[in-house]
């Protein structure tokens, strides 16, 4: 694992945030410590649940957020979507193998626009789908849910998926980020983390802090994360 990959990320899912003041909320979190502003799109048909496109980030954009955005996209087909999203100002886009016919077509899409690319991963999902496009993969990102609602409870058994995922990175040799989505909270992070996650989106763990007025409400929540992940031994 490179020296460069081995800082934790922490994204939060705007998902989970008030999107009557959204710009305020990113602003609000960013401040408080996160790292990366965390995009769920789903598109009522690869998952149950219809949300937000890639006029949001673009909008983000424009008022002013700088931060790395990643875009997850629970949508089918996949690519019309990619390209609006690299011209909306995405950083990351990560996309389901299952909703690409040819998924290292895909994936050069997302890196001939100038945005890291990623796959990701749903709990039934097998990692095979790394086999020939490791060399094209920026971000790997497991699903410790079933994908399309925010605020479930973690699968226990994406731990030992997170272990096989961080074994074919290592043996890569390459610097891919390993992003854990789904029911990630103060209790269980250090755990995840030990298994081999790298980068964390939390969104009802985050957005959901009480004293909705107080734009330093995010500050314990950030802190406490950043003190759990500090306990985990370096890899």
């Amino acid at each position: 694992m490179t020296d460069a990959i081995r800082d934790f990320l922490i994204a939060p899912s705007i998902l989970s945030a008030d999107f009557a003041r959204l710009g305020e909320e990113v602003d609000n979190v960013l401040a408080s410590g996160a790292d990366i502003v965390h995009f769920d799109v789903m598109d009522n048909h690869y998952v149950p649940n219809l949300t937000i496109g890639p006029m949001v980030c673009e909008a983000l954009r424009k008022h002013g957020v700088t931060a790395p955005i990643d875009a997850h996209l629970m949508v089918k087909p996949v690519d019309r979507l990619i390209g609006d999203f690299i011209d909306a100002g995405a950083t990351y886009i990560t996309f389901h193998p299952e909703a690409s016919d040819h998924i290292d077509r895909s994936l050069q899409l997302i890196r001939d626009g100038g945005c890291k690319a990623g796959l990701v991963f749903n709990p039934a999902t097998p990692l095979s789908f790394l086999d020939h496009v490791m060399d094209k993969v920026d971000m790997i990102l497991l699903m410790s849910v079933n994908p399309g609602f925010g605020g479930q409870a973690f699968l226990p058994g994406t731990l030992d998926k997170l272990r096989a995922a961080r074994q074919r990175i290592d043996a890569s040799g390459r610097a891919i980020r390993l992003e854990i989505d789904g029911g990630v909270k103060v209790d269980n992070i250090a755990e995840i983390a030990a298994a081999g996650a790298d980068t964390f989106v939390a969104g009802s763990a985050i957005f959901k802090a009480a004293n909705a007025a107080d734009p330093h409400r995010y500050d314990s929540v950030l802190r406490d994360f950043r003190e759990q992940l500090a306990g985990v031994a370096p890899r």
